[in-house]
């Protein structure tokens, strides 16, 4: 996976405490990385919304950011 800038992404926080300092969602331990692979591999949205229990639209818009 190519490495992403997180600093101007609204929705990531990396803190060197948690999650062994990988950019996890804001207020979460989630590490962004795990949704854009999983998004990679082919399952939807809908799937990762439910399987971790993120909003899909935080998601899409996770997604957005790192198209850009």
């Amino acid at each position: 996976m190519e490495q992403i800038d997180w600093s101007n992404c609204p929705l990531v926080e990396i803190d060197p405490l948690r999650v062994s300092g990988r950019a996890v969602l804001k207020g979460t331990r989630m590490p962004v990385e795990d949704i854009i692979a999983n998004y990679e591999h082919g399952v939807s949205i809908s799937e990762i919304s439910t399987q971790f229990q993120i909003p899909a639209p935080i998601i899409k818009e996770l997604l957005s950011y790192v198209e850009r």
